[in-house]
């Protein structure tokens, strides 16, 4: 993954971009590859600094900061009221993660080593919490669809109490792992990788900088976003569902299918499974509850379509994983699955 730091020459032409107020279009495109190499950074600090504090709380600073460019993505999306786009990105980093990286993942893997196995157990456990996930998020849009529309105090109500129970079951989930002393798998891939783990000041000092830089550059990718809706002629429900999860994960995404490349599917497995998990767990409800910072309240109220693909998604994700095996041919129809998924988005407006 190291090639991928080469994109860092992009940051500070994405800051002259922004200043110098080149086309938008530009400036979208500079800021979007900038902060894929700094959510890299954001991931192997978060995986360096585990080394030093152990399996039990290295499950928990992964568990906290695993998504951690998206949350800021979205957060800045918040402030300028893009509320679509940022449900947008929710749908399409559970759906990119569990069609496009798992797909990726089975396909590159069955070509190469065939038939693969994984823990059947530990799947079934992950599918059920990600039914439960998808669940909790589509109810607010069932509720929507059924209630009278007179009466959107009671969506915003209901849309909150869901967020407090998602976030009370992501807690339960991290304490029980904690308790069982079970690690998340990239930190054990990150030593393998690493002959010589960083400083824990040198961990620190890079989260810093990568937190801060993700910052900034959201704030510029944000502010172009209108102006490239406009000149490309897409819809914010497609850059939400396909470009904005690809910029924040990319670097967790490649770490998906390498590891599925060396018949490790049960890390591979973790890592898009895990990372759909916390986006539907920690990372939307914690959006409700920063939205109110800025106003208006982030409903949990998806369109039709993005509740279907959800629902259906999260079903075909499970039926992959329930017999402990995978082969490629499943890969290739998860993707198949992602870009119906993905065209369909492109038309909607």
């Amino acid at each position: 993954m190291r090639y991928m730091y080469h994109l860092l020459i992009f940051v500070p032409v994405a800051i002259a971009g922004e200043l110098l107020h080149w086309d938008p279009l530009i400036v979208f495109a500079t800021s979007a590859l900038a902060v894929i190499p700094l959510a890299g950074l954001l991931g192997e600090g978060t995986e360096q600094l585990v080394v030093h504090t152990g399996p039990r709380a290295g499950g928990l600073l992964n568990a906290t900061l695993g998504n951690a460019a998206e949350l800021i993505i979205g957060i800045f999306a918040l402030r300028a009221g893009l509320f679509d786009l940022v449900r947008a990105s929710i749908t399409g980093s559970i759906i990119g993660n569990l069609l496009l990286i798992l797909g990726l993942s089975l396909l590159v893997g069955g070509l190469r080593h065939g038939r693969q196995r994984f823990d059947r157990r530990l799947a079934g456990v992950n599918s059920t919490q990600l039914m439960l996930a998808t669940s909790a998020l589509i109810i607010p849009s069932l509720f929507a669809i059924s209630a009278d529309s007179h009466h959107p105090l009671s969506i915003d109500a209901l849309s909150m109490g869901v967020a407090v129970v998602m976030i009370l079951i992501y807690i339960l989930g991290v304490v029980f792992a904690f308790r069982q002393g079970s690690s998340t798998p990239a930190p054990e891939h990150s030593v393998q990788s690493n002959h010589a783990p960083w400083s824990v000041r040198r961990a620190l000092l890079v989260l810093l900088i990568a937190t801060v830089g993700i910052a900034g550059l959201s704030e510029i990718l944000v502010g172009a976003v209108e102006p490239t809706i406009k000149a490309l002629g897409i819809s914010e429900f497609f850059l939400g569902i396909i470009i904005i999860p690809l910029v924040g994960n990319i670097a967790e995404h490649l770490v998906a299918v390498q590891v599925a490349a060396k018949n490790q599917m049960d890390l591979s497995l973790g890592v898009s499974v895990g990372s759909s998990l916390q986006i539907a767990l920690f990372v939307a409800p914690a959006l409700v509850f920063i939205s109110l910072l800025f106003g208006p309240e982030l409903t949990l109220v998806f369109n039709p379509f993005e509740v279907i693909a959800l629902f259906a998604t999260s079903v075909i994700a499970a039926l992959v994983s329930v017999d402990g095996e995978s082969n490629w041919l499943e890969g290739a129809q998860l993707l198949a699955l992602y870009a119906i998924v993905a065209l369909a988005f492109f038309f909607l407006r």
